[in-house]
This record gives structure tokens, sequence and C-alpha cells, in this order.
């Protein structure tokens, strides 16, 4: 069941790919939909996501498939090819980026999903194992991988599909990225800030605001070290 202003994206969206061939960007929806900033389209978005109407790409920012149509705009057409919009897979990988094959490697364990975005539940289950390059754990001390799941640390450069390495320790500096455990039961990825007696999670994604809890209500389960994209 969508809301009326996820259908009007939705519905937008489509008319915009069948008359023109191509899909609108981020301010021409806010545009369309009167709404004050992009915040609200990426609400927006994860909302149709979330519900199996989109699909948003591994590792390209802001990038998006329409994956169906619901009933009351024709479900999907005959022939109905998904769309990109705002961006696509890069041509080169990023600059230090190194070939898994090619370099010393150890398996970490994968402990599950992290949200970068909404909290999700706490991680505490191996799914599966991980080749990471020694370079990454240069510092000694145990280490764990954890795949990302959403969209809110994309500013710096942690994308949804991403696994990313931590390194355990209950102590950060402000600025880290940690992991960082919210009243024993919720686990998330957030930059790390200090503000006398509370501590601030932060995202790196203007679509997300930042959270601020007692520090008794924040513990600290490690800090990230590295990070593993496919391509």
């Amino acid at each position: 069941m969508l809301t009326r202003k996820q259908l009007d994206l939705l519905q937008f969206i489509n008319k915009r790919l069948q008359k023109d061939g191509v899909p609108p960007s981020f301010d021409e929806m806010k545009e369309a939909l009167d709404l004050r900033s992009k915040s609200g389209i990426h609400r927006l978005i994860t909302a149709l996501e979330e519900r199996g109407f989109i699909r948003r790409l591994a590792h390209r920012a802001r990038a998006i498939e329409i994956v169906k149509l619901p009933e009351s705009l024709g479900g999907a057409p005959s022939g109905f090819t998904p769309k990109v919009i705002e961006g696509d897979r890069p041509d080169s990988r990023p600059d230090g980026a190194q070939n898994l094959s090619h370099v010393a490697a150890v398996e970490l364990p994968v402990m599950g999903r992290i949200a970068a975005g909404v909290p999700i539940a706490a991680i505490s289950e191996v799914s599966h194992n991980v080749a990471v390059p020694t370079s990454m754990m240069r510092n000694g001390g145990e280490h764990y991988a954890l795949e990302v799941k959403g969209d809110s640390m994309i500013d710096a450069g942690i994308n949804n599909g991403d696994v990313v390495v931590i390194r355990e320790t209950s102590t950060a500096e402000s600025g880290d990225i940690v992991v960082a455990l919210i009243e024993d039961q919720e686990a998330t990825l957030k930059r790390f800030f200090r503000r006398g007696n509370a501590i601030a999670l932060e995202a790196a994604n203007p679509a997300y605001e930042t959270r601020v809890f007692p520090e008794d209500k924040v513990k600290v389960q490690g800090r990230l070290v590295g990070l593993i994209r496919s391509y």
C-alpha cells in the first residue's frame, strides 16, 4: 500500500520515462511533488524501495531501477525494462582499489548486515566469510566484517551492499566511523561524536538527521578500518 506522495512520485518517474525516455532528476522530482528539499525525495525513494517498486543500484550514488508498477498505474507494462535514475556504474575502479587475487588476504567472518540508515537489530551471528587484505589489519587486534544495508553513509563513500572491515574496540575518537550499539538492541554504522555527556551518531547523507543519545545508551563495538566493494 503506497501513500499519496509515494504513488505520485512513482507515477511522475514512469510518465517521464515513457514520454521522454529520460528519467527525472532529484530536483525535478522535488519540484513536481512541491517539496521543499531533496531529503523528502530521499525518504520517498527509500519507502518505494522497501516496498519493492524500485531498487537502488549498488555503488552508484542515487541510481535507481524501477522494478514494478502498482495496479493503479497499470501494473508492469509489456516489455517493461528497468531504467536508471541519476547515475551509472563507474568506468574505472577508485584510486587505490586492490584486486584481492593479487594481495595477501585472510578470511574474516561476516557478522550479518549493519544498518547505514535506520538502525536494525544488533548483529550476533556469522553469515559467511570474506577475504580481506592483511594491509587493512596492520594495527593488530580482532577484526570482523559487516555487509552494509542502506545509504546514510553514502557521502563517506560507503554504499548499500559494501562490506566494511571493523576493528573491535570499545572506544572511539570524535569523527571516527563506528559500529554503535544503541540501548543494547540496535546496531548502526555512523560517524561518532562526543557532546558533553551525550553521544551524537551522524550520518553522511543530508536525508538523515543526526541522532543524539545519553552516553550510557551507546556502546562502541568497533571502528571502521577498511571497505570492500564488488564490481
